[in-house]
């Protein structure tokens, strides 16, 4: 149902799960799709960092853009223990000042409130992101973490808006971390990012620094090596 004033939806609980469950899977689909080496056709390669592929495929709209890692020594469940939203937007930028879960869903699939501040870097300045957070394990044991954000109307809902914020959207995001099956531990992982900050921004601009997002996989492989022990812990209770 729609509230007038405030221009937001009221949405039931069941409604919500239904509407999430369906743009999640496309999510996990898309993502899947942008994993697999034999569309590595439809993607432009930007550069090659630190062992990191950074490719970018063009859209109407903001760019998509993708990087991919071997990395060896971290485990799958290593990895997707700190691959999630409100890790990942610690890495985006220092200056995250409220991260939080605003509804679990089911066991995997909750709503989430990343805000940042007025220290946060032009990309982030004075926003605030709802997103929806899926993870799954595919039938061949690939993990996906697939993260978006919410109809702006349904966000209103579930979260009013801050003061003197802008609500940004992450248009589509997440990671494909496959296991090599090796004696090294060591899995393949992919993390796909299209961010539209929302306020004026130059579109060239949005799209430069899109290509930074990609890098954070480099600090969450740090991350996800200074705890193993915690990490299988986590995965097996």
């Amino acid at each position: 149902m729609l509230n007038n004033n405030s221009s937001s939806w009221s949405i039931s609980e069941d409604s919500l799960k239904r509407y999430v469950h369906f743009a999640s899977e496309r999510c996990i689909q898309e993502l899947l799709s942008a994993s697999d080496s034999h569309g590595d056709g439809c993607w432009k390669l930007l550069s090659f960092q630190n062992g990191v592929q950074i490719s970018k495929r063009t859209s109407p709209s903001f760019h998509i853009f993708r990087s991919r890692w071997l990395l060896k020594s971290v485990s799958p469940q290593q990895f997707i223990t700190v691959a999630n939203a409100i890790d990942a937007a610690k890495q985006w930028d220092s200056d995250l000042v409220e991260a939080k879960y605003i509804k679990d869903l089911q066991d995997n699939l909750s709503i989430i409130l990343l805000r940042f501040g007025d220290a946060s870097k032009p990309l982030f300045k004075n926003r605030e992101f709802i997103v929806y957070e899926r993870r799954e394990t595919m039938a061949d044991g690939t993990l996906v973490v697939a993260v978006a954000s919410l109809p702006k109307e349904i966000a209103a809902g579930l979260h009013p808006k801050g003061n003197n914020t802008i609500r940004g959207l992450l248009l589509q995001s997440g990671w494909v971390v496959e296991d090599l099956g090796d004696e090294d531990n060591s899995c393949i992982v992919t993390y796909v990012v299209q961010l539209d900050p929302a306020g004026w921004l130059p579109k060239f601009f949005v799209n430069r620094l899109n290509t930074k997002l990609v890098m954070i996989i480099d600090n969450l492989e740090k991350l996800a090596q200074t705890c193993p022990i915690i990490t299988t812990q986590i995965i097996q209770s």
